[in-house]
């Protein structure tokens, strides 16, 4: 039964990763980062293909083995980040909506900005 919940849980949090990836107020990362564990709990073949073939696989792994993000993915996030947040403020017409954009904006570039970044140099043993 806890495999199964875990299971659910799991693609729950895949497909709310997908949606995030595209909708400005849905993060992606706490939703992968919520997968990953839910399959390595429950199920070894989906917690391959997360970690392995996945189009998130590549940035699961980096955060397993650096606990940062690899070289030139901050500034793409935070630029598609901006662009999202740019539609979406365009396209909102009330004002105190606007305001909790901004608000939240700001607060997730702050998040981004305080994530560690791992350079060439670091990434070899």
């Amino acid at each position: 039964m806890q495999r199964t919940i875990l299971l659910i849980i799991g693609w729950l949090a895949v497909a709310l990763a997908t949606l995030g990836v595209v909708l400005p107020l849905l993060p992606t990362t706490p939703f992968l980062l919520l997968a990953a564990w839910c399959f390595a709990r429950s199920s070894p073949r989906f917690h391959d293909w997360l970690l392995y073939r996945s189009w998130f696989g590549g940035y699961l792994r980096f955060w397993q083995q650096h606990r940062a993000m690899p070289p030139g993915a901050k500034p793409r996030a935070v630029g598609f980040i901006l662009i999202t947040f740019a539609i979406s403020l365009w396209v909102v017409n009330i004002l105190w909506v606007r305001m909790l954009l901004l608000i939240i904006l700001c607060g997730l570039l702050i998040f981004m900005w305080r994530i560690p970044v791992v350079d060439e140099k670091q990434q070899k043993p």
